[in-house]
């Protein structure tokens, strides 16, 4: 006979019912705070932008947590490195798109006169 013996794996549910629930309550609640802070006037623009995005971070960790179960499995933790490789990726992608798009509207507004000029001249096409 061989040596190998069958691993004998615990089952153990990952969430309840109401684990589950208080997951959707959470994204239901921060939702409709970005909404409000979105269509009113009550902060400033930039400010605006500041707590959605924030929002949005926590909705996003909310349902990792809630429905993904992300960090609660003791075995392999080298989805959570690749989870987190995926993540800095993802950032960096962002990240340099925004850098691109506001250096781009920068040099294009340091003297629109040429831009109207140039869109013009593009007219006869």
């Amino acid at each position: 006979m061989s040596d190998l013996k069958p691993t004998v794996s615990h089952f153990q549910p990952h969430a309840t019912l109401s684990a589950y629930i208080t997951g959707f309550v959470s994204c239901i609640v921060i939702t409709l705070v970005a909404y409000v802070v979105a269509t009113s006037n009550s902060v400033s623009n930039d400010a605006a932008v500041g707590i959605v995005a924030g929002l949005a971070i926590l909705q996003f960790v909310t349902q990792l947590i809630f429905f993904l179960h992300l960090g609660r499995e003791f075995k392999p933790r080298w989805k959570m490195l690749v989870f987190w490789l995926m993540i800095t990726i993802v950032l960096i992608l962002v990240g340099g798109s925004i850098w691109i798009m506001n250096n781009l509207n920068y040099r294009m507004m340091q003297n629109p006169s040429l831009e109207n000029k140039y869109i013009q001249s593009q007219d006869g096409l």
